[in-house]
Parts: C-alpha cells; sequence; structure tokens
C-alpha cells in the first residue's frame, strides 16, 4: 500500500522529527563511547524515548569503548539476541544478560 502524499508542511514536520531522533541517537552512541553513560542506564529508559528505543541493540553494543563489529555481533550470538533486534524489542533476561556483560565488567 504506498504512502498518502504529504503536504509540505507535513513533510516538513517529518523531516524534522526524524533529523532530531538521529541526533538524540548520536549523543547516545557518543556518551556511551566518552563513558558518561552506561548500557545499563541507556537500557532502563528504553521506553521513555521514542528514538532511543527505536535504536539497533547492535548499534548501541557497537558504541561501546573497545567494541567493534565483529565483537558486538558474537556478543549478541551468545546472548541469543537477534541482530535485527531494537532496544524496545529486548525482553527482560535479554537487557539483564547485556548489562551483566558489559556494565559487571
Amino acid at each position: 500500500m504506498p504512502l498518502p502524499p504529504l503536504t509540505p508542511e507535513q513533510r516538513a514536520e517529518a523531516l524534522a522529527k526524524a533529523g532530531a531522533a538521529r541526533r538524540e541517537r548520536a549523543r547516545v552512541r557518543a556518551d556511551l563511547k566518552a563513558g558518561v553513560l552506561a548500557l545499563g542506564e541507556v537500557l532502563e529508559g528504553r521506553a521513555q524515548e521514542e528514538a532511543i528505543a527505536k535504536m539497533k541493540v547492535l548499534s548501541l553494543i557497537e558504541a561501546l569503548p573497545g567494541i567493534g563489529p565483529v565483537r558486538a555481533g558474537r556478543v549478541m550470538d551468545d546472548l541469543g539476541i537477534a541482530r535485527s533486534r531494537r532496544i524496545r524489542g529486548l525482553g527482560q533476561h535479554q537487557a539483564a544478560a547485556l548489562v551483566a556483560r558489559f556494565d559487571g565488567a
């Protein structure tokens, strides 16, 4: 089913909203990389912020210091988390396993 045509105002509003979401996700990744935020803090607030809830878990793990794409993929495989999973879709036990793996180390 094709999307309905948007008015120029609706299109501008959607573009602004998407830009704000990308900036928020970039801020979270930068804060994780710098050590300002812990993985547990991001996962605790996952339901409150829509932009963060839609972020891929793989991208979140890769933002941690010293973690690259290969290691992030291995961690997700070890924990039984699909590589396409988004933060909102994490189960309670999966989130706890991630926190134990990275924040407990």
